[in-house]
């Protein structure tokens, strides 16, 4: 589980709503310079919480449907699905032990 899945309109409400852990869902393109430096550090911490928490990726320019239903403006934006519900979002590359502040409440409780 610690690998990310990357996820489509099609594919989202199966591997991100219905999950039975929570799911780190990283909203990105190929372009933003931005969700290049954050991509590892999403990587580690699903590593860390193999098991207890899902790494998604989802590329905002491929899926519309999706990032107009998150209202999803600026990436990147990752957000904490639990139980199928958003729980934590954070808009913007961050710090691994900022990441690890917002999510972990969620996660490890999981």
């Amino acid at each position: 589980m610690g690998k990310p899945i990357d996820v489509t309109d099609e594919t989202f409400e199966e591997e991100v709503l219905k999950s039975d852990v929570p799911v780190l869902t990283d909203f990105w393109a190929e372009w933003c310079g931005p969700c290049k430096l954050i991509s590892p550090v999403l990587e580690e911490i699903a590593e860390e919480y193999d098991g207890r928490v899902k790494l998604t990726k989802l590329d905002v320019d491929e899926n519309p449907n999706v990032t107009m239903t998150y209202g999803i403006m600026s990436i990147p934006t990752v957000i904490l699905f639990k139980d199928g519900q958003e729980v934590e979002r954070v808009i913007g590359a961050m710090p691994k032990h900022r990441l690890l502040r917002r999510f972990a409440p969620y996660i490890e409780t999981a």
